[in-house]
């Protein structure tokens, strides 16, 4: 019996051995998927022109050089539209957080009558919305055009990072704490402000993570509001422009950058475009895995 017992463990060890296998293999895949494209364009973003016409370029770069790069920092135009980018991501995440905070904490409190109908209007806007015309003139009669709030203010409230903050506020916050705050004489502010979000920091590190990330990418509304006023246009909408002019045969941008290949520039604007959010990030790694899993287990 005994001899048939450890066969039986051998046997479940080789096959849990097996699957361990197969589920690192994947992981591997997966992150090389993810990775492999990245280090395409930034090889290509610091090759020489003649290699990557020649399509040379794989995952080192060849013909090293930082050409691209001096060319970019050199027109004032991109820094300035980088610090607008900074900016607005800032200022949006900021706005997007006090937003959604103000709106998640009543929803999860049992006390607020009506809470579901409310929770259906919000989840109602995730299927069903006005449309972009009725948006820009929406901005437009606000007097918003040609300004960075028309690329703050509407979009500052997500409905879907509302119900994960609901959700989350609901799950991590115990009655018996918010109770006894009120025992000891606290308001909804101050349980708000001292119990509430002390104990979810990692939900607002990941919502501030998303909220970032999503202003960062989006030129969209830029290219819709920001007309006129070039000052004003962040990064990712000048670097729209720097790409479609380097494809173009005509002359979009007010630009100092020019490129022989038209290729070098796109990798280069997208690693210039991409390296500030990545550098933010492992920051708030360690928030974000929390925040994640958060609500995941249930006890």
């Amino acid at each position: 019996m005994k001899a048939t017992n450890s066969t039986l463990a051998v046997h479940r060890r080789r096959r849990f051995d097996i699957w361990d296998v197969l589920i690192h293999l994947f992981i591997i895949i997966a992150s090389l998927a993810c990775l492999l494209p990245f280090l395409h364009v930034v090889s290509k973003s610091l090759s020489e022109d003649a290699f990557v016409i020649a399509n040379k370029v794989f995952i080192w770069p060849e013909g090293f050089t930082f050409e691209a790069y001096k060319k970019i920092f050199a027109d004032h135009s991109i820094l300035r539209s980088l610090y607008v980018s900074v900016l607005v991501t800032v200022l949006f995440t900021i706005i997007g957080m006090i937003i959604t905070i103000c709106a998640a904490y009543p929803l999860s409190r049992k006390q607020l009558k009506g809470r579901t109908v409310l929770t259906f209007i919000f989840i109602f806007t995730l299927y069903f919305s006005g449309g972009i015309i009725p948006e820009y003139l929406l901005v437009n009669n606000l007097g918003l055009l040609d300004t960075m709030w028309s690329i703050i203010l509407p979009p500052a409230f997500s409905a879907f990072n509302l119900l994960i903050m609901k959700t989350a506020l609901s799950s991590s916050i115990p009655d018996s704490l918010e109770e006894s705050a009120r025992i000891d004489g606290a308001g909804h502010f101050r349980i708000l402000v001292s119990i509430v979000l002390p104990l979810s920091k990692p939900i607002i590190a990941t919502l501030s993570l998303f909220y970032a990330v999503g202003r960062w990418n989006t030129y969209q509304d830029a290219l819709f509001y920001i007309k006129q006023n070039v000052d004003m246009r962040p990064l990712q909408l000048k670097l729209y422009y720097l790409v479609i002019q380097a494809s173009e045969s005509f002359q979009l941008e007010a630009t100092q950058v020019s490129l022989s290949n038209p290729e070098v520039l796109k990798a280069s604007c997208v690693v210039f475009a991409t390296l500030p959010i990545i550098c933010v990030y492992p920051f708030i790694q360690k928030y974000f895995v929390q925040g994640v899993m958060l609500g995941a287990v249930k006890e």
